[in-house]
Order: C-alpha cells, then sequence, then structure tokens
C-alpha cells in the first residue's frame, strides 16, 4: 500500500482527556510500579483517555458523517469538572484508575454523544459508561500484577480538572503485533457555543 492510500476502514473510539498536569499526577504515583512491573503492557501515558462510546472498525467514508453532529454536542455541553481517583482492575488482568466529579454531566455527554453516533446510522453496542482510563493490562495468565499495583494506589485522589476537549480518536488496535497507538482525528471544544463542525484536524 502507497502512503498516498487511504484505508478503506478505520477503528474510532470518541473520549475526552485528562490534561497533561493530571496525568503527571497520577504518573508520578505510578512510576515505582513502572520498575517492578515492567512486564505490564502499560498504556503511553500520552493516550490515556476516558471512552464515551467505541465505535469499532467504521468505513473510511463513515468518519466525516460524525464531524456535524459531534461538533454541535461539544459546543452545546459544559466541560464536565472530573478528577482522577483510586484504582481497580477489570478480570484481575487490567488496570486502571477511576474518575470523580461531574459524573452526572459526564454521563449526559456520553448519552448524547452515542445519540449522535446512532443518527449517522452507526450500530453500538449497549454497554452501560465506566468512567475510567485504561493504565496497563497483564500477560494471560498473570492474575496479581494487576490487582498488586492497584492496591499501591487506591487511595490516589488528583486535582480537579475541566474536560475542555471532545476527541474523535483512531487506534491501531488489532491490526498486527505492534503496540496500539491511538491518534486524534478531529476534536472540538466544549461549551464553547459554536458548533460549526470544523474542530481541530490532528
Amino acid at each position: 500500500m502507497n502512503e498516498q492510500t487511504q484505508p478503506a476502514t478505520v477503528r474510532v473510539f470518541i473520549a475526552l482527556a485528562p490534561p497533561d498536569r493530571a496525568k503527571e499526577e497520577l504518573a508520578r504515583v505510578l512510576r515505582p510500579a513502572y520498575g517492578t512491573h515492567d512486564h505490564m503492557r502499560w498504556n503511553r501515558i500520552q493516550d490515556w483517555h476516558i471512552t464515551l462510546a467505541f465505535l469499532g472498525e467504521l468505513p473510511a467514508e463513515t468518519v466525516p458523517l460524525l464531524r456535524p453532529p459531534l461538533a454541535s454536542l461539544a459546543a452545546a455541553h459544559p466541560p464536565p469538572h472530573l478528577a482522577l481517583r483510586g484504582s481497580g482492575t477489570f478480570d484481575e488482568r487490567v488496570l486502571w484508575s477511576g474518575i470523580d466529579g461531574d459524573l452526572d454531566e459526564l454521563h449526559a455527554l456520553a448519552s448524547d454523544v452515542r445519540s449522535a453516533v446512532k443518527s449517522c446510522g452507526v450500530a453500538l453496542e449497549d454497554r452501560p459508561l465506566r468512567p475510567h482510563l485504561t493504565l496497563a493490562r497483564a500477560r494471560r495468565g498473570d492474575r496479581t500484577s494487576a490487582t498488586e499495583i492497584a492496591s499501591g494506589f487506591a487511595e490516589f485522589a488528583g486535582r480537579p480538572w475541566p474536560a475542555e476537549r471532545l476527541h474523535l480518536v483512531g487506534s491501531n488496535a488489532g491490526r498486527g503485533r505492534e503496540p496500539i497507538r491511538y491518534r486524534d482525528i478531529t476534536a472540538w471544544p466544549l461549551g464553547n457555543g459554536n458548533g460549526n463542525g470544523n474542530g481541530t484536524e490532528l
């Protein structure tokens, strides 16, 4: 495939991202675990995000259809004030940090995002929102590492921050054996009252 050829499908999700200072607060707490558990598959700090809607693999031509409704709802929603708090695991293998703050506003934003996606003809699994940051995954068969790390920062409470932008993100997950990487396709300011559909192309 030459450099001019666009992929036929794009794996995408819609998310919020903590600011750098909030990520650095948590990263400082996690640094000892990076050394003691270097066998974990740690997500890059710049990739930390709060997923609002996972769209999966979409035809590339569907992505532009998402931009106008997402821009409009981002403009209409005030930024929720959130904070990173606590820890936990999914299935004893996936390490996460929890989210605190304006959770009612966060759930309302996620609900509107999912409605906008469905209005574009994209089918979504009807999963309840469980706000979190995925930090790392243990290797198959390792049932202790994630729990050990989670217990080490269970009392973590970061400073609040406003979620300033809504991100449409592309992922290479499930494509080959390379590490998972994310890239912003477009991002829109929250609560700016100007849903012009442009956003910031990244």
